[in-house]
């Protein structure tokens, strides 16, 4: 479920919690440094508050900043902790709206900290078998960078997705389609040549994918 973010942001200095016991010891496990993002941009009500966030959201904050709490998936969380850094960029996502896909452009300006809404018994992201000094689940803090010069839909990323598996491509292995319902991850599950996805916000749907670098 994409979580709701809030205006609260920890002012501390950008440090990690001791807490912590991370994935990145074992050598095999692989390395990003681009991501996609999930956020809902329609209203929805979950035990009476509505978890609506989308990009336009995230713009209207203060330094147009916010942290990505809320998060509940294992994985999608050791993405948070273990490997989201300063200046990583990530795909904004509208996810669980009448037509998904890729709204904008944030970057990670601060690394992952504890979610404080686990400790919120009032909050719908309550986990009471989270303790402060043992935290479970962990956030960023985004920034807006920019809108996509078009708005990404699921159904073209789909599209070019099948292509690309059919015939070898950057997408063939985009997490977004491997992996749908993760809320944080990484843009593919392969090596960083698959960084080189093409610049489709610039070319004409369907029409594929031109020469330069998303990011």
């Amino acid at each position: 479920m994409p979580p709701r973010k809030r205006r609260k942001l920890d002012q501390k200095p950008k440090t990690k919690s001791s807490s912590k016991t991370s994935s990145l010891g074992n050598k095999d496990t692989p390395t990003y440094s681009h991501w996609l993002m999930k956020s809902e941009p329609e209203t929805r009500i979950e035990k009476g508050v509505d978890v609506k966030f989308g990009i336009t959201e995230l713009k209207a904050e203060p330094n147009q900043t916010a942290c990505w709490d809320g998060v509940r998936n294992y994985q999608a969380r050791n993405f948070m902790r273990d490997q989201m850094k300063v200046g990583h960029k990530a795909f904004f996502y509208h996810s669980n709206c009448k037509e998904p896909g890729i709204a904008g452009i944030v970057e990670i300006v601060k690394e992952s900290y504890p979610d404080h809404t686990q400790f919120d018994s009032k909050d719908i992201h309550f986990d009471s078998s989270s303790k402060k000094d043992n935290p479970k689940w962990f956030m960023v803090d985004v920034k807006f960078v920019r809108m996509m010069k078009r708005f990404i839909p699921l159904s073209e990323l789909k599209a070019l997705h099948l292509k690309h598996k059919s015939r070898g491509g950057a997408l063939q292995n985009m997490f977004l389609l491997t992996r749908p319902r993760l809320s944080v991850q990484p843009r593919s599950l392969t090596s960083s040549s698959v960084w080189r996805v093409r610049r489709i916000e610039s070319s004409v749907p369907m029409q594929g994918l031109p020469h330069q670098a998303l990011f």
